[in-house]
């Protein structure tokens, strides 16, 4: 298996795909927000309209971020997990785990986020 994520540059790409969707989601960027869907999500939401509908209502936090900051990262299966910490419209602090799969062109695209109340932080 070749080395995964510990360079500065696959972090560094790994956590631009995050901000870039996050920025567009901000943006109502239905475009740009789905180009950094991996094909697993794309099979599941095979447009852009409902990739969108599906983030704003089950990961509003997600769609509307205030403000993000990175955590952990750790392999997962054949990418990576990354850790984010999301500030949400209403000052709610929750914990997102992005996972990230590498793309046979070499970009890393986003396959999955779960989404948790940050522990003992309250707004």
């Amino acid at each position: 298996a070749p080395a995964l994520a510990q360079s500065d540059a696959e972090r560094a790409e790994i956590t631009a795909a995050i901000s870039g969707q996050l920025d567009a989601f901000l943006a109502d960027d239905a475009t740009r927000a789905y180009g950094f869907a991996a094909p697993v999500i794309r099979r599941m939401f095979p447009d852009e309209a409902r990739f969108m509908a599906m983030v704003r209502q089950g990961y509003p936090p997600v769609y509307r971020s205030r403000s993000h900051s990175f955590g952990a990262i750790r392999e997962e299966g054949g990418g990576f997990a990354q850790e984010v910490f999301i500030r949400d419209a209403a000052g709610e602090e929750w914990v997102a785990v992005y996972t990230l799969e590498r793309q046979a062109d070499g970009r890393w695209l986003i396959a999955g986020c779960r989404l948790f109340r940050r522990p003992g932080v309250s707004a």
